[in-house]
This record gives structure tokens, C-alpha cells and sequence, in this order.
């Protein structure tokens, strides 16, 4: 489900789990272990998170698949993406990612854990629409979301659950960068190369001491907001949102 590419020194991780990149607990599993191979590898000096089409970078968590997981099944799943979401943040070494297609709720919120986002022209959409789902932004994504955008931003962001184009992105700052569909993900391996040249140890501590904060107020409350998410993940209002959002999917 991850497509693995080196250029010099920069890792290439390609979500490649068909045309939607569904999120399940397989490739959470797989990025994962990735994530870990290429944090120990010493000529690997930074990352590229991309999608191997250009039509969704990530839809979000894989609702039909997901819907049917007993309890204790989707607290695994949950449990597990949020620490993938934390290993993304937290990662020492610089964090690209290139959005070529539509990065929507669980998708937008890998793309915001990393360092830089760059999205193509066009209608290449993102956005956390949980609210329409009946259930809340998860807590790692909630707090992240509000250190890039502002509060103002996010309020409006995960209040409405719009999807928003990459021009409205770029100025609400969930972006970094917009440019023609065909140079994101150069655009992004260049930039990775740029930041990856930089003193590995320095940028690290420097990296730490920006997320430091909000990693440790996520950690604080993680388990208490997991709980709650649960909650309304398995109440009978989420569960008709989430069956709509099935014909949909």
C-alpha cells in the first residue's frame, strides 16, 4: 500500500492503496513501519509523503470497511492511526508532502503533520468534514490544525466541514505553496533536498523545540479524546451519517 522511491537523499513515500488511498489500519501499519525504516536510515536525510495518482492524495479513513469493526477492532485502528499521525509530526528529519489530489479528513491530517504541504493548481480539495459524519476532528489533528491556521481558521474550518480549492488553502495557510499539477512533486523533492542539506542534529532540536508544545498537550489528553471519539463514532447519529456517507464513498 506504500510505494517506496530514493532521489539522493530523500525517501519518496507514495500512499498506493487504489485510486481513493482509503486509510485502514494496513496502511497505517505499512507507512508506519516506513516511517521508522527511513528515521533510522542515515542517508535518507528527509521525506516526500505523496500519492501515487493525482486524484486523491487520501479520502480519509476507509468508512465501509471500517463501520463494520467491533469496538475493540476499531480502537486498534484508532489508536494506531493517531500514533501515526504523532510519529509524522514528531519525525526528526525535514517533511514534505505533495498534494496531487484531494486530501480529505484523515488524509488532510497527515498532510498537516508534516512540515511543508505544496498542492497543484486546480481543483485539488482539503478539508476535515467530520462534522458531517457526526463525529469529532481527531485530538492530534484538532491541536495541529490550530498552531498552522490560527484559531479563527480552524473554528471555521471544523465548525462548517468545507472542503476548500488549493487558492483558498494557500491563504488560510493550510498550505504552503501552489503550483502547476506537474511540477508538486519536484517541487516538493526539491525542497526536501534543500532542508535535508541543513545540519541533521540542529534541525532536529529546532523541529522539536516548534512541536514540543503541542506534541505534549496532545499526549496529555490522547487517551481521554480517543474515548470520546469512540463514543460517537459507534452512536446511532454517527452511524446513519456514516451509512450516507457510504453511498457516496
Amino acid at each position: 500500500m506504500i510505494s517506496i522511491e530514493v532521489s539522493e537523499t530523500v525517501g519518496i513515500l507514495k500512499l498506493n492503496r487504489g485510486i481513493t488511498n482509503a486509510i485502514n489500519l494496513e496502511l497505517v501499519n505499512e507507512l508506519t513501519i516506513n516511517l521508522q525504516k527511513m528515521r533510522q536510515d542515515s542517508d535518507i536525510r528527509s521525506i516526500v509523503l505523496t500519492s501515487s495518482n493525482e486524484k486523491f492524495f487520501a479520502i480519509g479513513f476507509d468508512i465501509p470497511e471500517l463501520i463494520k469493526l467491533s469496538l475493540e477492532d476499531f480502537k486498534v485502528f484508532y489508536r494506531s492511526y493517531n500514533r501515526l499521525c504523532l510519529d509524522l509530526y514528531s519525525f526528526p528529519k525535514p517533511t514534505i508532502v505533495a498534494i496531487t489530489g484531494h486530501a480529505i479528513a484523515g488524509g488532510c491530517i497527515l498532510a498537516l503533520c508534516c512540515d511543508y504541504r505544496i498542492i497543484g493548481e486546480g481543483r485539488k480539495l482539503m478539508g476535515l468534514n467530520e462534522i458531517k459524519l457526526g463525529v469529532p476532528v481527531p485530538y492530534p489533528g484538532d491541536c495541529i490544525l490550530r498552531q498552522i491556521v490560527g484559531p479563527r481558521n480552524a473554528q471555521e474550518i471544523t465548525y462548517t466541514g468545507d472542503f476548500y480549492p488549493s487558492e483558498k488553502l494557500l491563504q488560510m495557510g493550510m498550505v504552503d505553496k501552489v503550483v502547476p499539477l506537474k511540477q508538486v512533486r519536484n517541487e516538493a523533492i526539491d525542497k526536501a533536498k534543500l532542508l535535508g542539506s541543513s545540519s541533521q542534529g540542529a534541525f532536529a532540536m529546532i523541529k522539536h523545540n516548534r512541536i514540543e508544545i503541542v506534541e505534549a498537550q496532545i499526549l496529555k489528553r490522547l487517551t481521554e479524546k480517543e474515548q470520546s471519539f469512540l463514543k460517537h463514532w459507534f452512536s446511532a447519529e454517527a452511524r446513519n451519517q456514516l451509512e450516507e456517507a457510504i453511498k457516496k464513498f
